[in-house]
């Protein structure tokens, strides 16, 4: 039997794709000597410039799939299909100059420098010094990272997000149109991790690829990806679907178990940053009169201002009482600063902004220019009216129901000593239901 999944959803109108479709068909692993097979037969299609999160139990067969693409692993069985070309014929090694690869912890050549890690590829394929420098300096910059002050740094001297980054930035360096991602976020901190997934979303709104990231974290799949694949043992599709779709439907009790109890919480990670009214904020340069700025702020009935660089990248969020504390604006970075991009989640907005001062939180656009805020109030607001909409997704039957006064259900009581190790149900203690501790 095929398990069967199809992405037909069309990408807007206004994107400028740059990534290729991706289908496999009738694709299978099997390994010598087991009895069970890693991927079953696999029939998937992938959208061109879509971001599909493949997620599951472990050895279900989601990074032997991905490692399938780009025949790391070569199929047992089956064609894969890049951009309508059958690839599953093609020398693999010019397969892979062809396609973006990142994995966890970067794995950058360590002797290295930055700028000729990203350049490995470019320079297989002849590319000159010039091109390659413009495209590596393009690519810092994409991803965050200063070329002036990286390029030259060796992956030792820089912290473990930063050379995710620059991970990222190799995949991306001959501009291909797939990028396969196996766990990459997975051996950074949790804070990190976010603002990494942040930038990728930012650079997949701009590049538009098509992208295959592996994880096995259901939350990360549904904040990543378009599309999420929930695989169970043998690599069989359980659902193929929008995030949205499978939270609200989930396609088979496995998928029911796997999304758990945690799926009213993971609405939270669909609704972005972008979609909840972000405010206007008072902005000012390193050296600029804090005279001037305070007036600025006031005008705009501000009590907080944001010090920004010359790329508009905020440094400091200080009150107006700190700037006219001092005859200019000084150039201070915060390492505490509160700050979201535009396709951060509402829980990251939340978990951002819960331990300032500021009562809020700055937003970014793509390059991580300041582009407004967001107060704590029109947080809770966004995130009332998704419960809200949840709760009304899985009403079940209510008080009013049974307002006869009827009880068709008893009531489920349960409790326990601490002293005694018994349980109580219904107001009593019975045999029936005394355990052990």
């Amino acid at each position: 039997m095929t398990d069967t999944a199809t992405s037909s959803a069309p990408n807007g109108n206004n994107r400028n794709v740059t990534g290729e479709s991706i289908r496999l068909d009738g694709v299978a692993k099997r390994y010598r000597g087991s009895t069970t097979p890693a991927v079953a037969r696999l029939d998937l299609e992938i959208d061109a410039g879509d971001i599909v999160a493949f997620v599951g139990p472990s050895g279900c067969g989601k990074t032997t799939t991905l490692k399938m693409i780009n025949r790391l692993i070569e199929p047992t069985e089956g064609r894969i299909y890049i951009g309508g070309r059958d690839v599953t014929a093609e020398n693999p090694d010019k397969l892979r100059q062809s396609i973006g690869y990142v994995i966890q912890s970067g794995g950058l050549f360590p002797h290295w420098s930055v700028s000729k890690n990203i350049g490995a590829i470019p320079r297989i394929l002849n590319w000159d010094k010039k091109r390659i420098a413009e495209r590596t300096e393009y690519l810092l910059d994409l991803v965050g990272l200063d070329a002036a002050t990286f390029a030259d740094r060796l992956p030792k001297d820089m912290s473990g997000g930063q050379q995710q980054r620059v991970g990222v930035a190799r995949a991306l360096a001959a501009d291909p149109p797939v990028l396969l991602m196996d766990e990459p976020f997975g051996a950074v901190d949790p804070i990190t991790r976010a603002r990494l997934q942040d930038k990728l979303i930012a650079i997949q709104h701009e590049l538009a690829k098509t992208i295959v990231i592996v994880t096995h974290d259901f939350e990360e799949a549904t904040k990543l990806g378009d599309k999420v694949l929930i695989l169970s043992e043998g690599g069989r599709i359980e659902q193929f679907a929008p995030p949205e779709e499978i939270l609200a439907n989930p396609a088979s009790p496995f998928v029911e178990e796997f999304v758990g109890s945690g799926a009213t919480l993971a609405h939270l990670t669909l609704t972005r940053v972008r979609d909840v009214d972000i405010r206007e904020v008072v902005t000012a340069r390193v050296g600029e009169p804090s005279g001037a700025v305070v007036a600025r702020a006031k005008a705009a009935g501000e009590d907080w201002v944001a010090v920004v660089d010359q790329h508009g990248r905020p440094r400091a969020w200080p009150s107006v009482e700190e700037i006219r504390a001092k005859p200019e604006v000084s150039d201070y970075l915060d390492p505490r600063l509160p700050v979201v991009a535009q396709s951060s989640t509402l829980n990251d907005a939340l978990d951002s902004m819960l331990a300032t001062s500021q009562g809020g939180v700055l937003v970014t656009d793509g390059r991580g220019a300041v582009v407004g805020a967001l107060n704590i109030a029109s947080v809770m607001e966004a995130i009332r009216g998704q419960l809200a909409t949840v709760r009304d997704d899985d009403a079940e039957v209510g008080y009013l129901d049974h307002a006869d006064g009827s009880a068709p259900v008893e009531t489920p009581v349960v409790a326990a000593d601490d002293d005694s190790g018994t349980e109580h149900v219904a107001g009593g203690v019975t045999p029936e239901t005394s355990v052990e501790r």
